[in-house]
């Protein structure tokens, strides 16, 4: 399926939304299958492993199913949706117990090879990515796969846009240093 720009993607959310309000329940398909990707790329990036990501995607449909008029009638409907589905991993996250957490968000981004194309390139950008905290790794994702600006992530996040800013500079810093190695052995080689 090609990418739809930012804008095409997000009217047609509002589609979904519109009809999800308009006729209940039974019109949630259509918005999961356009989204659940996109959300599941990005809940694996805030829980850090698919299981607990799946989880809070599954508890974010159940919310908008529940309300779905907040969605309709949302000034950025992709924004919001993005909120839940964090504010849903966050919540996964508080009730696990403190030495899960930890053993869990050293693990790598286990089994998403449907999300991210396995090979060699993409596995050194994913490993990089793991290696940040995951309030600059959840910047990165939203900006570079999802074509957000720093005032809409501001809003997901629930932070000023220079935070996000800052947040994403960083991220690209350590990026660079983690990544430049690997391209001088490409140079290399």
């Amino acid at each position: 399926m090609d990418k739809l720009s930012p804008a095409k993607f997000a009217a047609q959310i509002r589609c979904c939304a519109n009809d999800l309000q308009d006729h209940g329940v039974d019109r949630l398909g259509p918005l999961y299958d356009l989204t659940s990707e996109r959300l599941l790329r990005y809940a694996v990036t805030v829980t850090r492993n698919t299981p607990d990501a799946e989880d809070a995607i599954q508890a974010t449909m159940v919310r908008i199913a529940m309300r779905p008029k907040i969605l309709a009638t949302a000034q950025q409907p992709w924004a919001y949706l993005l909120r839940v589905a964090r504010n849903e991993a966050l919540r996964i996250l508080q009730k696990r117990k403190p030495l899960q957490i930890f053993a869990q968000c050293r693990q790598l981004w286990s089994r998403d090879e449907e999300i991210v194309e396995e090979n060699d390139q993409a596995q050194v950008i994913r490993q990089a990515l793991k290696r940040l905290p995951t309030n600059q790794s959840e910047v990165v994702v939203l900006k570079i796969w999802e074509d957000m600006t720093f005032a809409e992530i501001a809003s997901v996040l629930d932070e000023s846009p220079n935070t996000v800013a800052s947040r994403y500079r960083y991220a690209l810093q350590k990026l660079d240093n983690y990544l430049r190695p690997v391209a001088r052995e490409d140079i290399n080689v």
